[in-house]
């Protein structure tokens, strides 16, 4: 398999972890807040933006590995 597209395919895996471990904690303080107020679980805006925010972080990644693995393969 050619280095950039394991860097890449790495890169997807780690993205995908990363995002799905941050819903689930966030999920968990969501409804850890609720329970504590005796209420429906409601995401806040701050939870939406943690959330965006990995999401946004976990875009570069894919292209930023690919690129490393492609450079370690060029210099080696």
């Amino acid at each position: 398999m050619e280095n950039a597209l394991q860097g890449g395919l790495i890169g997807v895996a780690i993205a995908i972890f990363l995002v799905v471990f941050e819903y689930i904690q966030v999920k968990k303080v969501v409804e850890e807040r609720a329970a504590a107020k005796h209420q429906k679980p409601e995401w806040e805006p701050s939870d939406r933006s943690r959330v965006r925010a990995v999401v946004n972080y976990s875009i570069f990644i894919p292209p930023a590995l690919a690129l490393g693995f492609w450079l370690v393969a060029k210099m080696g």
